[in-house]
């Protein structure tokens, strides 16, 4: 915390700061004039200034108490019951996962384990070999792949659509109460019900077929990639609602003069949108890219809901589906020490990429 010293404001001294010893400034020596600063007897101000070195002790000057030092406690008070739910949510949870991600043979009902370990990691990656000789291949030939397409595929479709959309809706003056609620209508329904409407529609004899004139299987039996397009679709059309009501919340902040100057020196649509729209709402795709990042990395209903299970056939031996989400669902109770690795390693990437949304934000977005 930053700490204060005083110096005087002598007028008869060619207005000079002369230092000043705050022990003896005393309360006889000092008075509020009708400013309500302190001076002293011959004429001289006081002026507290700021300085980042800590005093060997701490002082009162005319005494008066610091009152931002006096009373920090009634912050933490304040902020107790959040730190509190941190540490119990959040923090032990973590440290939690990390330290069980060391354990070997770690039991998930008894907490008992056989020691200290890095074959976790190595089992999971595919660099060391099981106890029965086996190598585990779903971590790195499915799941992290799947994630990371997920990942490169949806956000950026989801995000240019929901600001599309956005743009579109903030246009529009009749009905857009009522067009903000349908597209904001799938946040609210449930994932598993949606799932089973995106399984009808991308059936053989779906809708998808039936305007195609086409026989692809989509879902049930269908190839891993092939399988993508419906999984993608279901992921960016469930994730719209929540990045579109973001943008225009932004959209409504922005000043209509800019656009009123555009329309003067003749700016097209796309212009305006280019060099006014996108970067005055640089804070929020700021928010929606980190957020929706950090939401792609982590899915897992949206495998639930359309496939019943971590593959095309549903509970098949095959994960062709599976994220890294779902594999530590699926290890969590029969080989704890691998959903806690694999837990830690999707840690480790969503930090690093928040990182570097953060460092690119620093350089590019302005508030």
């Amino acid at each position: 915390m930053k700490n204060f010293f005083y110096k005087l404001f002598h007028p008869k001294k060619k207005n000079e700061l002369v230092e000043c010893d705050p022990e003896v400034l005393t309360a006889e020596e000092m008075a509020l004039d009708e400013k309500g600063v302190y001076v002293t007897d011959d004429g001289a101000t006081v002026v507290r200034l700021v300085s980042n070195k800590r005093n060997a002790k701490e002082y009162k000057v005319g005494g008066v108490d610091d009152v931002v030092a006096k009373n920090n406690w009634k912050a933490w008070i304040y902020l107790a019951p959040v730190i509190i739910l941190l540490v119990i949510f959040l923090i032990y949870p973590l440290i939690n996962t990390i330290v069980i991600s060391f354990l070997k043979d770690y039991n998930y009902a008894t907490g008992h384990s056989n020691g200290f370990t890095f074959s976790n990691y190595g089992i999971i990656l595919g660099l060391m070999e099981t106890e029965n000789g086996a190598r585990e291949v779903y971590f790195v030939q499915y799941a992290i792949p799947n994630t990371f397409f997920i990942v490169f595929v949806t956000v950026p479709i989801a995000t240019i659509l929901a600001l599309l959309i956005s743009v579109a809706l903030n246009s529009i003056k009749w009905f857009q109460r009522i067009l903000q609620t349908i597209f904001f209508l799938p946040y609210v329904t449930n994932t598993i019900a949606i799932g089973m409407v995106f399984s009808v529609i991308f059936a053989e004899n779906g809708i998808i077929n039936y305007i195609f004139q086409s026989n692809i299987t989509w879902i049930y039996g269908a190839s891993r990639w092939v399988a993508m397009v419906p999984l993608c679709t279901y992921i960016i059309w469930s994730a719209l609602p929540f990045k579109i009501l973001i943008f225009l919340s932004g959209l409504q902040g922005i000043d209509k003069q800019y656009y009123q100057a555009a329309q003067i020196d003749a700016a097209s649509r796309t212009k305006r949108l280019m060099h006014i729209t996108i970067p005055l709402l640089g804070p929020q795709i700021m928010y929606i890219l980190v957020t929706s990042f950090m939401g792609a990395f982590k899915e897992y209903t949206s495998v639930v809901a359309l496939f019943n299970g971590p593959g095309t056939l549903g509970t098949a031996a095959e994960p062709n589906m599976e994220t890294i989400v779902y594999y530590i669902y699926n290890y969590l109770s029969t080989q704890t020490g691998y959903a806690a690795a694999a837990a830690v390693f999707l840690f480790v990437i969503i930090l690093i990429f928040t990182v570097i949304e953060f460092r690119v934000s620093n350089r590019r977005i302005y508030y």
